[in-house]
């Protein structure tokens, strides 16, 4: 039952995790972001230069480390040059899980289905075997969607992509001064004539009952309301709106932020006014740009959750402290900080460790002594990096090995291959491969894609052996279509994120990701047919 804590697969993604805590923190492309903003290079050349440095970090390490490296500098790029957020943000994410096809440490996919073939043949895949089916899927697909997607978001931003104003829908609790336009207004007029949508009304400490054509707004109520941040931004200038967030002024460091709280960020579940991480330190959440639609009480009862970005106040070297305490994302390099002097022996490191496993030392052993080597340098905290790891999902990635080994060992895979057997016909290798690619798209989009691999590794043996066939290949299927996930917001992480930090709707990624699913499905199965077969 608790084997699965001790796989070498689990091990590596630690080691990949606390390696990728050093290397964020190095801020290698922010001088570079700088040297590109200053050249002004077109709209193309910006989204898919970030969209292939996301593609390639996450050769190296995991989806989630190459898209919140390559982030900031694509915001801060974005913003220098007028590009819409919503034409660089999918991009990346994109782009991270298609890197994670060319590697054995790519994704956890990968290593899981390199460890079945080594239960079953005596030796895993190679560092770079995946790079036959993955580089050319990765390429083309980083390529086509950097040229599609202006077509498919070609709005700009309605004001500059700033602090302030954006293009995403947030949700504030403001008071009503008095002289406000907004006196003497039904709830049910503000969205025509103000843009915004009424969630409460506050009147003293009570809200305020009653059907919305009959509530009327006073002086002094406070509303909270759900709308566009820019058209919150013109209600602040223009006095309709204000916040109490700053009784006593602001502070003379005073700065605004954007964060998005991560997977592994403690915030997660908290609810606004338990947020003592801030609070203590005279940081006011002023707004939350929420994945959830259900919004109840008032806004500090309002409960976080993994993509939600935070719209934080306060001063700037307490607000750089909170982010680091909290695991979260600011979505510019906007808190000013004592500037880390940049280190190339982290990254000469781990180059070391992608070559020792490139050639043909167990990956869990050329990581360990990596992390190693940081640690004795003084570039990792150990202690510090282990408690700041997402241990949720590496206790499901450690509790899923098991049942994985289950669907082998109790005849699940046999009696499931035995069945799909009899539908296409296992002699042709090619049939069996298409199904399990098919199987793989299929389920990623709706569970993790570590969970896909564990799940139908068995089965792909199963069918290769049924077929009296090399499993190689089914394996690699395997792990190509659990990586192919471009049509949920939720089948992975990467995924999650984008849609809070982009604003996207549930729609966008059916719209931009079923040509991008279709056609690595088609380009996979070719080079599967053309280098395994």
């Amino acid at each position: 039952m608790f084997a699965g804590f001790a796989s070498p697969v689990v091990i590596t993604v630690i080691e990949i995790l606390l390696i990728v805590q050093v290397l964020a923190r190095a801020k290698l492309f922010d001088n570079l972001a700088a040297r590109i903003a200053s050249a002004r290079p077109s709209n193309f050349k910006v989204i898919s230069g970030a969209s292939s440095l996301a593609g390639i970090l996450s050769i190296f390490m995991n989806n989630i480390g190459a898209f919140a490296i390559t982030l900031p500098v694509a915001l801060r790029l974005g913003v220098a040059l007028s590009i819409p957020r919503r034409q660089l943000v999918m991009p990346i994410s994109f782009a991270a899980l298609l890197g994670g096809l060319v590697s054995l440490i790519g994704t956890p996919a990968n290593l899981l289905v390199s460890d079945a073939l080594a239960k079953a043949s005596g030796a895993g895949f190679r560092f770079f075997d995946f790079s036959y089916v993955g580089l050319p899927v990765a390429i083309a697909g980083i390529l086509l969607f950097a040229i599609r997607v202006r077509q498919l978001f070609p709005e700009p931003d309605p004001v500059p992509a700033t602090l302030v104003q954006g293009t995403r829908r947030i949700v504030v609790e403001r008071r009503v001064p008095d002289a406000s336009p907004l006196i003497g207004v039904r709830l049910s007029e503000c969205p025509t004539r103000f843009g915004i949508k009424p969630h409460a009304l506050i009147r003293g400490d009570n809200f305020v009952f009653g059907p919305l054509d009959q509530s009327v707004i006073n002086a002094g109520d406070v509303l909270l309301a759900e709308g566009a941040d820019s058209v919150f931004a013109g209600l602040a200038a223009t006095q309709a709106l204000v916040t109490d967030a700053h009784p006593d002024g602001l502070p003379p460091d005073f700065t605004r932020v954007e964060t998005v709280v991560m997977p592994e960020s403690t915030l997660v579940g908290s609810r606004v006014r338990s947020l003592e991480v801030f609070h203590h330190r005279g940081i006011a959440v002023t707004a939350l740009s929420m994945r959830s639609s259900r919004i109840e009480g008032r806004f500090l009862d309002l409960q976080l959750s993994i993509g939600d970005i935070l719209t934080l106040e306060g001063p700037h070297q307490a607000i750089a402290e909170a982010l680091e305490e909290s695991e979260c994302l600011p979505l510019a390099p906007t808190v000013p900080a004592e500037p880390a002097a940049l280190s190339w022996r982290p990254f000469a490191l781990f180059a070391c460790g992608v070559a020792a496993s490139a050639v043909g030392l167990r990956p869990d052993i050329a990581f360990a002594c990596v992390v190693l080597a940081l640690t004795l340098l003084n570039h990792l905290n150990i202690r510090q990096a282990m408690a700041d790891l997402n241990w949720p999902i590496i206790i499901m990635l450690a509790a899923m090995i098991p049942i994985g080994q289950a669907v082998a060992s109790t005849g699940a895979a046999e009696a499931i291959a035995a069945w799909l057997s009899l539908i296409l016909p296992v002699n042709h290798p090619l049939s069996g491969i298409a199904l399990i690619l098919f199987l793989a798209m299929v389920l990623t989009p709706f569970v993790n894609n570590a969970t896909v691999a564990i799940v139908l590794a068995p089965i792909a043996l199963e069918f290769a052996r049924l077929g009296r066939h090399a499993p190689d290949a089914y394996l690699i299927a395997v792990a190509v279509g659990a990586s192919l996930d471009f049509l949920t917001p939720f089948g992975h992480h990467n995924n999650t994120l984008a849609m809070g930090i982009g604003g996207y709707r549930f729609s966008d990624f059916l719209r931009a990701g079923w040509p991008l699913a279709l056609g690595g499905y088609g380009l996979a199965l070719f080079l599967l047919a053309l280098f395994w077969l």
